[in-house]
């Protein structure tokens, strides 16, 4: 199964990083969105449906702590497991993070091995 995957970043250069990181992990990587902020990120999802969202943390326009909140609050979204990719793995920034609805938390820098691990934690992908 092909998974569609949300990169929000403001950084083209960390999209495009996470991006080649998805394709190095060996799983199938359907359609690939990306966001420079939260309320692309929203437009975006407004219209197109993603089986997992990996947002960073501090960016400008709507950050990834409001942007989990909308996530939260639209019925619609509650599915999609949105993990979190960011240089702050501070004990409170993860808890924060996931009291607000993250499924996962990955911290940069990241091996496509931690990444495929966390995305089939939160998918629960079965290797059965």
């Amino acid at each position: 199964m092909a998974y569609d995957v949300l990169i929000v970043d403001d950084s083209p250069a960390m999209r495009s990083f996470i991006g080649r990181v998805l394709g190095l992990t060996g799983m199938e990587i359907g359609e690939r969105l990306e966001a420079g902020h939260g309320r692309e990120a929203l437009e975006i999802l407004g219209r197109s449906w993603v089986d997992v969202i990996l947002t960073d943390i501090n960016m400008p326009v709507m950050n990834g702590e409001e942007f989990l909140a909308h996530v939260a609050a639209r019925g619609d979204l509650k599915a999609v497991p949105v993990v979190v990719v960011s240089t702050d793995s501070t004990g409170t920034r993860v808890e924060r993070m996931m009291s607000l609805g993250a499924k996962g938390y990955v911290k940069k820098p990241f091996s496509p091995e931690s990444l495929r691990e966390e995305l089939e934690r939160v998918l629960e992908v079965s290797h059965g």
